[in-house]
């Protein structure tokens, strides 16, 4: 961890001495990651030059900044976080940057939701790890929480480059109504299906804010323990409550390693029904490069695995 930090600070310095002091066009921003690049693509058009720090279907719970970042940090006007403990990573490195910009916290305005036990898990390389917060960071699979977020964009775009607040405004209107739209279509696809085929089972417990808004549940093997020895027993229980509440489909993320649902699927008798996108977008060839299309995407995969056959 100090060996990274050394680099990095050493690499912030030279291209902070090496800035120019006045700002200049495009106004530069730094995005988190993938899903927030995409909204601040949306609000900023060409009046931005972006750098996405996590790249498409890659987990920013397990990101190691490189130098390269800590000298966009030292160069950006406008940088982009999402907040509530979800990059882990961001607070040593805008330290070792020696960045000025100004931080924006995209979840800031949203109504946060509590995280049960202080935490939640993912996996890696078939390893259950905890990701602690007093709250849900995932505010963003909720599209009424996603204008909040395009909202804060527009903002802090406005007040970085007024000459250009104008145009931020426009796109940010219209993204706006892009995303009211997915809103009613979400709802009325999940609305569609049979109220007690509503429940899915899924890598970590990313999609709270999914289940508040539209209506389905999501089970989660959250709590299993590093140790492989706790782990069978918090399996097995989730296994029971799979067959107790009758869920109807079983899905891979795309950050997510899928041995440990395959195991959770083989014991209760049920295959993965699909891929979902939680903490990242697809690459620009897969069916998620924007979340927009996410969105759908995930919907779409909801909406044919719940259906009655």
């Amino acid at each position: 961890m100090k060996d990274w930090l050394t680099r990095i600070a050493a690499w912030s310095a030279i291209a902070i001495s090496a800035g120019s002091a006045l700002h200049a066009e495009p106004l530069k921003v730094v995005a988190t990651f993938s899903i927030l690049g995409d909204f601040a693509a949306e609000v900023g058009g060409e009046r931005i030059a972006l750098r996405t720090l996590v790249g498409p279907d890659s987990d920013a719970h397990v990101y190691e900044p490189r130098p390269s970042d800590a000298i966009a940090l030292a160069r950006a006007d406008v940088i982009l976080t999402n907040g509530l403990e979800f990059e882990g990573f961001m607070s040593r490195l805008i330290a070792a940057s020696g960045t000025e910009a100004p931080i924006t916290v995209l979840t800031e305005g949203v109504e946060s939701m509590e995280e049960p036990g202080g935490g939640h898990y993912h996996y890696v390389d078939g390893r259950a790890i905890f990701h602690a917060g007093a709250h849900d960071p995932h505010a963003w699979q909720s599209a009424t929480n996603a204008k909040v977020y395009v909202g804060n964009i527009a903002a802090a775009f406005c007040a970085a480059d007024a000459s250009g607040c104008q145009s931020y405004e426009a796109n940010a209107a219209a993204y706006l109504a892009d995303l009211d739209a997915l809103d009613g279509e979400i709802r009325s696809a999940i609305a569609a299906l049979p109220g007690d085929r509503r429940t899915v089972v899924v890598a970590h417990n990313a999609f709270r804010y999914f289940e508040t808004a539209y209506g389905v549940t999501f089970l989660s093997p959250q709590g299993v323990s590093t140790e492989s020895e706790a782990a069978a027993a918090d399996v097995a229980g989730l296994i029971r409550q799979i067959r107790e509440t009758g869920a109807g489909a079983i899905f891979a993320e795309n950050i997510s390693d899928t041995r440990l649902l395959e195991q959770i699927g083989r014991e209760a008798g049920m295959a993965l029904a699909g891929t979902l996108y939680s903490d990242a977008l697809s690459g620009p060839e897969g069916p998620a490069s924007t979340y927009l299309a996410m969105m759908r995407h995930n919907t779409a995969a909801l909406a044919t695995a719940l259906a009655i056959q």
